[in-house]
């Protein structure tokens, strides 16, 4: 799916594969109110998926839906159904701003995420699809996302749902070498450690927005 703003189009498809608990023992989630948790969840955008944000209470694992507000110039229409954007990577942009400070951080679970190749398979004339993990176990990790409640129209015109969502993405970065040759243009921002999550959550944006870099080319593996 490409998307319909200037980021770049990227990681459209990832795979979680754990349990809640360990969700909630890695962020120190407060709250549940996700309901069950499937046990192999491929995420789609503007689909529903499991996130973890800050609230008052204390962090929340809820199950949001994939794809911030899309900028007004790039809709269509104005009345148009908005996709949203999955992907943020120019976050200097003031669209993006507004959401950078730790009230609209969350934290986005994950065990894979997928990019398409470049060159067409030969015989079926479509992209390959390739898998990326921490390893071949496919621990769980978090890519650093920021989420809104958002009123207005999602999904299409043929099937439009209008209301109140709440809505998340997650921050990419220059690829690292592991990616790069797949997808040049961009990775997502990847959290593996209790301490990179508690800066994402916790500090200001001058301290966290260090975490928009590359993970190390030792930690991700191509999966089948």
């Amino acid at each position: 799916m490409l998307l319909k703003t200037t980021e770049s189009a990227m990681c459209n498809l990832y795979n979680l594969t754990t349990n809640q608990q360990a969700i909630r023992d890695m962020a120190r989630v407060m709250q549940d109110s996700l309901g069950n948790l499937e046990p192999d969840l491929d995420v789609y955008p503007d689909r529903p998926a499991p996130v973890v944000r800050n609230t008052a209470q204390g962090r929340e694992l809820a199950r949001l839906t994939w794809g911030m507000p899309t900028p007004t110039q790039f809709l269509k229409t104005k009345d148009a159904p908005d996709t949203g954007v999955t992907n943020i990577r120019n976050t200097a942009s003031p669209h993006w701003r507004r959401w950078l400070t730790v009230e609209h951080r969350c934290l986005v679970p994950a065990t894979a995420f997928s990019e398409y190749g470049q060159k067409p398979d030969p015989v079926t004339r479509r992209k390959p699809l390739h898998w990326f993990a921490l390893d071949e176990s496919r621990p769980l990790f978090f890519f650093a996302g920021l989420w809104t409640p958002w009123r207005g129209v999602r999904g299409s015109m043929k099937t439009p749902r209008p209301g109140e969502h709440h809505l998340f993405a997650f921050l990419t970065c220059e690829p690292n070498a592991v990616v790069k040759p797949i997808h040049p243009k961009a990775m997502p921002v990847i959290l593996t450690s209790k301490d990179e999550i508690e800066m994402w959550m916790t500090a200001d944006w001058e301290k966290a927005q260090v975490l928009q870099r590359p993970l190390a080319e030792e930690n991700l593996v191509v999966v089948a």
